[in-house]
Formats: structure tokens, C-alpha cells, sequence
């Protein structure tokens, strides 16, 4: 459990707010702790409300006693009701006495304009590392008879830097493709497939609360004659809420319309419907489930999914991946198959959850 400390010093702090605005950070364990970001609490000890994000940059010391320059992470302004308090997050971008360099900087802090380049299996590659995030799970899981494997790819790309102009820092693209694999067959073929790309705007509006606006393409990649695909404009909403002892709770819901013509499968509409929930807890390094609902109100026809993952590195030390249970029941898990009713259960691994 992380103690709360009274910052040692301000630093650039607005004069008008630091009168009644106080900030109070967690302490983290090391300056490789704080590099996931250090939570601080803006407390408003006056009696009217502040609109400020709290000071620019603070110094606090980590538990091992290292001296840290933390910065504010960028986001909008929260007002602070009197009496009241807002969080903030803050990185590390400096140790007292020297600056940290740009490589060891949180991504959030400041994006680096280079690539990155490392050794691969065809010499020497590069990639805008800083700029890839998570989107949906990436893992494969297996289970018996005719639920065979499922693996699933998914990764989301910055194009723009954070502080880009017309806020092109918010636009994401987005891809994921999800297999299906007959392990129960002689030959072991991937019997279908899903192909998803997107692209969204993802806007902050506090530390716990963002919107997403997009469009997304689903296909399961066939001819003229037995495509299956959906062309989709949604609008998302996420909020975290924290329940202390680094558990939170996830609540996304999403509603979506459908653009273009569906050719081959007009019917699709009634069974993905146009509307979803998904609610998660978890715990950071611990224990994580995530279930997520879809369907349609008029034909009583939909899904439910249902993620359950485990740190490894909790029971083995250094090993960087999750233990990993999937399971879904309804229709439209492969698009080739939308109108059939399944119920599988799986197990195995994911790199991202």
C-alpha cells in the first residue's frame, strides 16, 4: 500500500491556485514504480471552486529515498469543489540533480519523434515503439471438441503526438483479426476468420472518463458471394472508477449505426444489434475479469464474452505474460457463422488484456 506525502516542493505552480489548491501525490516505491505514473490528489482547501490542473511539475521522494521531478501528465482541467478534491496523474521526467533521458521517460510525459530500432530476424528494423497501445486482447486460448483455438491480434497507432495542433493527438487506427482454429479436424485448419480494422478519435474528458468516436469495418474476408461484412460509425464511453487498494471497476458502453449496403447477409443487423456493455474488475498485477454484451432488443438475439486473466509474473518471477480463460455464448462469434447459436470455453495465454 502506497503512503500518501505532501509534496516537498511546487514547482511553476499557478499562483491564483496554489493558495487553496493543494497537492498531495501517492509515493511510489522507486523511480521504476513511478514510471507507471504516480496518482496525486488535488485538494481544494478554499471555500469556492478552483478550475486548475494543479502544479506543472512537483518533487517528491520515492520510498528508496530517490529525489523524483514528476510532471503533469496533459488532460483537461478539472474544477475542484470546496472542501473538495480531483486526481491527476503525474510521470517522472527528472531525479534531483539530473534530468532523466528521453528513452527512460514516460510515454505520456513526452512522445519521442524517432523511431526505434532493434535487431530482428531480417537485420536491423525500426518502429514508432511509443506510439502502439493495447486496444483489444491479444492471446490464444484453446478448448475441446468443436471450440477448438481461438487467437486473436489487436494493437491501436498514434499517428499524432499528444500536443499535435486540431487535436489530431486524439486520433487512433486500430486493427484486429481473430482466428478460428479446428484443432478437432485431421489437418488443423483455420476454418474463419475476422478482419477489423478502425479508426477513432479517443477523447479524454477527466482522468477517468474518456468518449471515442469512430468507424469500424468487420469482415470475415470471403468472395462476392459469401462476404459477410459490417460497416459501423459508433460512439463509445469509458469510466474507471477506483475502489482503492489498486482495484477499479471499467464501464464502457458503446452504441453504433450501420453505413453502407449488406449485400450478402441483410439479416446481420439482427443478431449483432446496436448496442453493447462491458463492464471489467481488476486488480493492477492481480486478477482481471472483463465481460461484455451485445445484441438486439427487438429479436431477443446477441452474445456475451467473458475474459478472465492472471498475471504469470505473480507465481513466476520475469515471465511477461497472463494465464488467460475466454469463454462466449450467442450468435455472431465468427462472422461466417453469425447465425449460428455457440457456447465455447477456452483456456491459454494473452500478451495484452
Amino acid at each position: 500500500m502506497r503512503r500518501l506525502l505532501i509534496p516537498i516542493a511546487f514547482l511553476a505552480a499557478t499562483p491564483a491556485a496554489a493558495q487553496t489548491l493543494r497537492a498531495v501525490p501517492a509515493q511510489p516505491a522507486s523511480e521504476a514504480d513511478a514510471l507507471r505514473g504516480v496518482e496525486v490528489f488535488l485538494v481544494n482547501e478554499g471555500e469556492a471552486p478552483v478550475t486548475d490542473s494543479g502544479p506543472r511539475q512537483i518533487e517528491i521522494t520515492a520510498v528508496d529515498g530517490t529525489r523524483l521531478v514528476l510532471e503533469r501528465a496533459p488532460g483537461p482541467l478539472p474544477t475542484v469543489a470546496p472542501h473538495g478534491f480531483a486526481k491527476a496523474r503525474y510521470v517522472p521526467v527528472g531525479i534531483a540533480g539530473r534530468a532523466v533521458p528521453p528513452t527512460e521517460q514516460h510515454a505520456a510525459a513526452d512522445m519521442p519523434e524517432g523511431e526505434t530500432v532493434v535487431q530482428s530476424s531480417t537485420g536491423s528494423s525500426g518502429a514508432f515503439v511509443e506510439r502502439f497501445e493495447p486496444h483489444e486482447p491479444v492471446y490464444g486460448a484453446f478448448g475441446l471438441k468443436d471450440a477448438g483455438g481461438k487467437l486473436q491480434v489487436s494493437l491501436a497507432f498514434r499517428p499524432f503526438s499528444e500536443n499535435a495542433p486540431l487535436k489530431l493527438g486524439n486520433l487512433r487506427f486500430a486493427y484486429t483479426q481473430t482466428m478460428f482454429w479446428a484443432l478437432n479436424q485431421p489437418s488443423g485448419p483455420f476454418r474463419s476468420t475476422n478482419y477489423s480494422p478502425e479508426i477513432y478519435a479517443d477523447i479524454p474528458l477527466d482522468e477517468t472518463t474518456r468518449v471515442a468516436l469512430g468507424y469500424r469495418h468487420d469482415s470475415n474476408g470471403r468472395g462476392a458471394l459469401d462476404s459477410v461484412d459490417l460497416n459501423r460509425v459508433y460512439l463509445r464511453a469509458e469510466k474507471t472508477f477506483d475502489l482503492g487498494g489498486d482495484w477499479h471497476v471499467d464501464i464502457a458502453p458503446q452504441a453504433w449505426f450501420y453505413v453502407g449496403q449488406i449485400r450478402t447477409a441483410p439479416d446481420v443487423k439482427d443478431y449483432f444489434g446496436y448496442t453493447s456493455l462491458t463492464a471489467a474488475i481488476g486488480q493492477r498485477d492481480g486478477i482481471k475479469l472483463s465481460l461484455t454484451g451485445r445484441g438486439n432488443f427487438e429479436t431477443g438475439k446477441g452474445a456475451a464474452e467473458l475474459f478472465v486473466s492472471y498475471p504469470l509474473a505473480r507465481i513466476a518471477k520475469g515471465v511477461g505474460f497472463y494465464i488467460f480463460g475466454q469463454a462466449f455464448t450467442g450468435y455472431g462469434e465468427a462472422l461466417d457463422d453469425y447465425r449460428k447459436n455457440d457456447t465455447h470455453a477456452r483456456i491459454g495465454i494473452a500478451l495484452t488484456r
